[in-house]
């Protein structure tokens, strides 16, 4: 939707209709991802681009059909027939798509999204996409890290779509969830599009170490953009960490004061120093925990070497308060021995700062399974 944003935008202020096509899910190898979106207007523009050219035309049909009747439809297209006749996709993907009418009646609020993106604020847009009930259909919530707003249908459903949007929105992501037809969990009939308009959170690991690379996988797994840096050049390369998104070969403390004079990290940024050797983590941590900017700032080794990593960082003038951000020896006692398994560690302590987990069994807990994000 981001794409075509500008031109709804326009439209929708002028109290016009348009047909917004999205692609709401894929499979195989699709040319677009999910989140790919085409405008028609109702003067017959066309803004934006679902598969690069192979089903663009039959969906242009199906939202002019859209803009005067009213009615969303979901549409799915694969391969096209050896012929070519047929329309679908020569890449020999499948994808689904849902086209939608928007004006001011249909969508709601679409104003304070524009206004979200252009301020740089996360915001994120849930649309029932499939449901029994054909009155569902098109409905949004709009949903930012603290709240929600709009009407699916039912509070049930509003509130699983708010609690799941957040943390889709909290990544960066986008994707379809299935849920019963009031919002339950357990159960088939309704599907909702999430659309999240923010980039991904950064990962910034230092040390070129094995564990590092276990922990840009699974970070990797689960949304971010992940760093990993290291003064060291043999050991930081692109080889040695193919899930991460760029290896910087750096001293660490320059690298992260360069990052925050830049304005490269933010408020969702987390930070994993894995080198336990003083020279690179003291400096590095020192710069992370006085600049205070950071979601999360954990640090790799023993409690020996946690105790002297303190000392030594009070000798170079950190705060005691500052100290009480860091999460060290970093992870969850999980038992964990192999990198993999620390990654996981590692990775679960900071789903549960994210969101104010208590890191216990959930079996032996009451609270709720889903909360609003923590802090």
């Amino acid at each position: 939707m981001r794409d075509v944003l500008g031109a709804m935008g326009v439209h929708w202020t002028a109290g016009e209709i348009s047909a917004l096509a999205t692609v709401v899910q894929t499979f195989d190898s699709a040319p677009r991802a999910a989140g790919a979106a085409m405008l028609v207007t109702g003067g017959g523009e066309a803004v934006g681009s679902l598969s690069g050219g192979c089903i663009e035309g039959s969906v242009y049909e199906l939202a002019t059909q859209v803009i005067h009747d009213g009615v969303a439809r979901l549409v799915r297209y694969g391969i096209s027939d050896e012929e070519g006749f047929a329309v679908g996709l020569t890449c020999g993907g499948t994808i689904d798509v849902f086209v939608e009418p928007v004006s001011k009646t249909t969508f709601a609020g679409l104003d304070l999204i524009e206004q979200d993106i252009a301020e740089s604020r996360p915001v994120g847009v849930a649309t029932v996409i499939a449901h029994p009930n054909s009155e569902w259909l098109g409905r949004h919530l709009i949903i930012r890290p603290s709240e929600s707003s709009g009407d699916l249908g039912s509070e049930r459903a509003n509130r699983a779509a708010s609690e799941d949007g957040q943390g889709l929105l909290a990544a960066g992501r986008n994707g379809t969830i299935t849920y019963g037809s009031d919002g339950e969990r357990r159960g088939e009939g309704m599907q909702i599009f999430y659309s999240s308009h923010a980039p991904r959170p950064r990962m910034i690991i230092f040390g070129a170490i094995d564990f590092a690379a276990a922990l840009a996988q699974a970070a990797s797994f689960l949304g971010y953009r992940v760093t990993v840096c290291d003064a060291r050049s043999v050991f930081a390369t692109p080889t040695r960490f193919p899930h991460a998104d760029e290896v910087v070969v750096s001293w660490p403390h320059e690298y992260l004061a360069a990052q925050v004079a830049g304005g490269a990290v933010d408020a969702r940024t987390v930070l994993c120093v894995l080198t336990h050797d003083p020279k690179f983590d003291v400096p590095v941590l020192e710069v992370a925990l006085q600049s205070g900017t950071f979601a999360f700032i954990g640090a790799m080794g023993s409690r020996r070497t946690h105790d002297d990593r303190l000392a030594r960082l009070r000798e170079r003038g950190v705060t005691d308060s500052q100290l009480g951000q860091l999460h060290s020896p970093i992870g969850l006692d999980l038992g964990a021995r192999t990198p993999e398994e620390t990654a996981i560690s590692i990775t679960a302590e900071i789903i549960a700062q994210r969101w104010g987990g208590s890191g216990e069994l959930l079996s032996k807990t009451t609270a709720p399974i889903h909360r609003a994000q923590h802090g």
